[in-house]
């Protein structure tokens, strides 16, 4: 691709096709609050309404009170994370590579990106409160189903009665729930996503390697804990901006180059729809 070939808009919206393909996190999170975001420090807005008092009503009788005043609550998406990326490629391996390669190097760096932002929306697990918390020592295969249905029972107990929600695991986590042959396959898993491995009890199952890990001494001895996610998919708000796709001619390089700004943010805006599942893992006898 020579430099005077390339045309912003399109390649920003061949990353961002990219990223959407690659998303684990990021696609199970509510997108809705994105909006027109200018650049780092910008702040989405995300309006709701508090609840709404429920009376008995008696026939042939006059309300007890007048109409409500719903009352709302605003909480504060902040887009404070930036990550960009810089790669060159030389008119030599251009000549001598497949026209494809500007496309190639462009789809790897949609790759670092998501893998970054799903990296950063995994590590909300630190603001989960400790009563939307489920912890399991040591799971082995065997203890699957007991564990899903305890996580299951958290979320009803939080009013989440969504026939669906999402849980997504680590690929260790992910083996544990293969082995137990408990997980119903869908035949067409493309309009599910990446990292979709099945369902089970109103469950879409993701398993991906950027969900969180992090390591506890018990005993003198380091136990790794899965910080796996059981939510709806607008328990977590997430907004992202490409800013700058720009294609140039490094000035000592006879090359193209691009580079790019991936601006986004996320944030827990509905805590009682996101259950963490605290799990470490042991082998199975």
């Amino acid at each position: 691709m020579a430099i005077n070939d390339f045309i912003p808009s399109v390649w920003s919206e061949t990353l961002y096709r990219e990223l959407g393909r690659r998303y684990v996190g990021a696609a199970n999170s509510n997108r809705e609050f994105e909006g027109e975001i200018r650049g780092c420090g910008d702040t989405v807005r995300i309006c709701g309404i508090d609840p709404v008092t429920i009376f008995t009503y008696t026939k042939n009788t006059d309300f007890q009170a007048g109409a409500e005043t719903l009352s709302s609550n605003t909480r504060s998406l902040v887009i404070d994370q930036l990550k960009g990326f810089n790669f060159q490629i030389d008119d030599v391996d251009a000549a001598q590579q497949s026209p494809k390669l500007m496309q190639h190097a462009m789809s790897r760096a949609a790759e670092g990106l998501a893998d970054a932002a799903d990296r950063y929306i995994f590590g909300l697990y630190s603001s989960v409160h400790a009563d939307n918390t489920l912890t399991k020592s040591g799971m082995r295969t065997g203890d699957v189903v007991d564990v899903l249905l305890d996580l299951r029972e958290r979320l009803y107990n939080n009013d989440v009665s969504d026939s669906e929600v999402v849980l997504e695991v680590t690929p260790a986590v992910a083996t544990k729930l293969l082995k137990s042959k408990i997980l119903n396959q869908s035949d067409n898993t493309e309009p599910l996503g990446a990292g979709y491995i099945g369902s089970f009890i109103g469950f879409n199952i993701y398993v991906s390697n950027n969900v969180a890990k992090a390591a506890v001494t018990e005993s003198g001895t380091s136990v790794t804990y899965h910080k796996c996610f059981a939510r709806t998919r607008r328990a977590v708000a997430f907004a992202e901006q490409l800013t700058s796709v720009e294609a140039y001619r490094p000035e000592k390089r006879f090359a193209d180059a691009v580079k790019g700004l991936h601006l986004y943010g996320a944030k827990l805006v509905y805590p009682k729809e996101l259950v963490l599942l605290n799990v470490s893992l042991a082998a199975d006898e």
